[in-house]
């Protein structure tokens, strides 16, 4: 078999380098112009919602009951603080509650006695007015009758006596009803003040009660702890945090578009992700924030005459159902490409179909 020139050879290599190349170009164009102007994309990072797991109230950390990487449903205790010195703190409150309870107990008691007390002296001033009002008539007896020289003027002296003593009975009676009267105010003004002890115990108890409950930091969502920033023992102060928890309802890509093309986004509209670790995979999501300030592109995802351009930040979320789903694969931090549709009637490539794993 006759083999061929060199110069045949030459000619081979470069029609197969002409045809890489105009490969790699038709590729190149493809993923910079997409599917048609119907479609823009991308490209950004996956993101999801960070949330501090923090101490409300300074102290001992007891125990923390997950690690780095656990899955955490809501209710779930995370971290639980040393609760020593709120529960004496508690002890306290609770025992001057005890406390005024008593005193409103006994000061209610004195009331009572005085209401008694008050009743009595009334009764002995209606016996002292029936007793003036008795001598009086017979002191005018008396009196008329001396004037007729029917009686000796020492009667009068004694009737008139007499009179005089019931009156200042009657008055020390009245007296006495007073001081009973002035008794239970003093009385009440107790039963108030127990009770002002007893509700500022109660709301120090209450307050101590709910100190010791926000000791139990839990968690209030599904996420996955991304690390620990404190061990068991540790004092911080308050604010201080223990766990870094990732929403996994909450995830999201963030890309950048120019002026041109982010102004056509409309809140809701269809993505499509395709991340560079799964590239087989198309994961459905949905706009859901559209920057309404331009910005720089970050240089590390455009070229420096794209960088020049003022850029719109925009979020595509992924549906929550879906990653309840996959929520054992998701992770965040992966690169990869976000196709956005303009034209709301244009239908989707067969490339950017939806395709998730099973």
């Amino acid at each position: 078999m006759q083999r061929a020139s060199p110069r045949i050879i030459r000619i081979l290599a470069a029609v197969v380098i002409a045809l890489l190349l105009l490969g790699f170009y038709a590729w190149f164009e493809l993923r910079q112009t997409g599917y048609g102007e119907a479609f823009v994309s991308g490209n950004g990072r996956i993101e999801a919602t960070e949330i501090d797991i923090a101490t409300k109230l300074g102290g001992r950390i007891e125990s923390i009951t997950v690690k780095e990487g656990d899955f955490v449903k809501p209710g779930q205790l995370l971290v639980q603080m040393d609760t020593t010195t709120l529960q004496a703190q508690l002890n306290q409150a609770q025992a001057q509650q005890q406390q005024a309870e008593n005193a409103i107990a006994t000061a209610v008691s004195q009331v009572r006695q005085r209401e008694s007390q008050k009743t009595a002296g009334e009764a002995l001033v209606t016996q002292r007015e029936a007793e003036v009002n008795a001598v009086s008539k017979r002191y005018e007896r008396v009196r008329v009758l001396v004037e007729r020289n029917a009686m000796s003027r020492q009667s009068l002296d004694d009737a008139l006596a007499t009179l005089q003593s019931a009156r200042a009975a009657l008055a020390a009676a009245q007296a006495q009803v007073h001081a009973e009267e002035a008794g239970i105010a003093a009385a009440q003004s107790q039963v108030f003040g127990a009770q002002s002890a007893m509700a500022a115990a109660g709301a120090a108890s209450n307050r101590v009660s709910a100190e010791i409950t926000d000791s139990q930091l839990l968690a209030d969502r599904v996420a996955r702890v991304q690390f620990r920033t404190a061990e068991p023992g540790e004092v911080l102060a308050a604010g201080g945090r223990v766990v870094n928890l990732v929403d996994l309802a909450d995830v999201y890509m963030t890309f950048f578009l120019p002026e041109r093309e982010a102004g056509r986004v409309a809140m809701g509209a269809d993505v499509r992700l395709i991340l560079d670790a799964v590239p087989q995979y198309v994961i459905p999501a949905k706009v859901s924030y559209v920057a309404s300030v331009a910005q720089f592109t970050p240089k590390t995802v455009e070229t420096e005459s794209e960088r020049e351009k003022m850029m719109f930040r925009v979020k595509a979320r992924i549906d929550p159902a879906l990653l309840r789903e996959h929520m054992e694969q998701v992770k965040t931090g992966l690169p990869g490409i976000a196709w956005l549709k303009l034209d709301a009637d244009a239908p989707w490539p067969d490339e950017l179909a939806v395709n998730v794993p099973q």
